[in-house]
């Protein structure tokens, strides 16, 4: 794609990026994701500094294509993986979750391509006016950490399309070929996926959130916790217990209090379907098998091709 400002910025081969989701990203994931010609994303907010640096090094050696790091700016160590960044030369970083004009001046001094992750038109605007290489803009459908404002994928990729000029990345219920094309279609120039990559073979997700994905129905998920920080969970008991709370006018505290610690880690990494936080998108009532991330990214590209043949000998 020789035209696609995504492919020539990242100098990648299909403009696919695997998002950096916590519990799931790790090097092996990435890896793959960039060996099969889009961009792997290590996820950075469920990890320790050393824990970071670790997935880097073992990313470098498991891949000679680009690949980044995806960090959530409200991670509390982010000044210590940002230096970790720099120091082990990881040349493209996807910030999310605060304002990009926070670090992306300081990423972009060590040559480091910088992208951001929106919910709204005006945080777009807000990465253009800070700098940012391109964008993700991040529908309601999305799975984990989401906007308050529920805007879908469809508004938002046309709004943001509209409002500024950087290469734009579709997200937030895409994960086939078909959904690419209309992601193109409304003028984003590449996708970030998540939920069909944590369904796959490297990611570092527990087996049993694996599974439990690929059993998910459709209106399987929805979005909680809007008071503390908009999340789609997969509704089991821990939601059920959410859901109830909120619907009696819990506070933040008692929110919080329900939440307590770990409570990701407990469910995508440690397999806990009943207590645990389940994070994922909506296109989950979709993805019915665990697949390798190479086949996965195929499968997508080659459908998305097929629809734009057919587009364009259907006008």
């Amino acid at each position: 794609m020789k035209n696609n400002r995504i492919c020539q910025l990242f100098n990648i081969e299909k403009p696919i990026i695997q998002a950096g989701m916590i519990w799931c990203s790790g090097w092996e994931l990435a890896s793959a994701v960039s060996n099969a010609g889009g961009i792997g994303l290590i996820g950075a907010g469920s990890m320790y500094p050393d824990v970071l640096q670790t997935h880097i090094q073992k990313c470098k050696k498991a891949t000679n294509k680009p690949f980044g790091v995806n960090l959530p700016l409200l991670y509390p160590d982010i000044d210590k993986h940002i230096q970790i960044i720099i120091n082990e030369g990881v040349k493209i970083v996807f910030t999310s979750a605060g304002n990009p004009k926070t670090y992306t001046s300081l990423l972009k001094q060590h040559g480091i391509i910088v992208v951001h992750v929106v919910s709204t038109v005006k945080f777009a605007v807000k990465c253009k006016e800070a700098g940012v290489d391109a964008i993700v803009a991040e529908g309601f459908e999305a799975g984990g950490h989401n906007g308050r404002e529920e805007t879908t994928t469809m508004v938002l990729i046309d709004a943001v399309k509209k409002a500024v000029d950087l290469p734009l990345i579709a997200a937030g219920g895409i994960g086939f070929g078909s959904q690419m094309a209309a992601a193109f279609c409304l003028g984003a120039e590449a996708v970030q996926i998540g939920s069909r990559f944590v369904a796959s073979v490297e990611s570092s997700a527990h087996q049993n959130f694996k599974e439990k994905i690929i059993e998910t129905p459709e209106g399987g998920t929805q979005l909680s916790l809007k008071q503390l920080t908009p999340v789609r969970l997969i509704k089991n008991d821990f939601f059920q217990r959410v859901n109830e709370a909120e619907k009696r006018g819990a506070s933040s505290d008692e929110l919080s209090e329900i939440l307590g610690r770990a409570r990701a880690k407990k469910g995508m990494f440690e397999g806990d379907l009943i207590e645990g936080e389940l994070e994922i998108g909506q296109i989950s009532g979709s993805i019915n098998k665990i697949k390798p991330a190479a086949e996965i990214i195929d499968e997508i590209f080659n459908e998305f091709l097929e629809v734009i043949s057919t587009l364009k000998n259907s006008v």
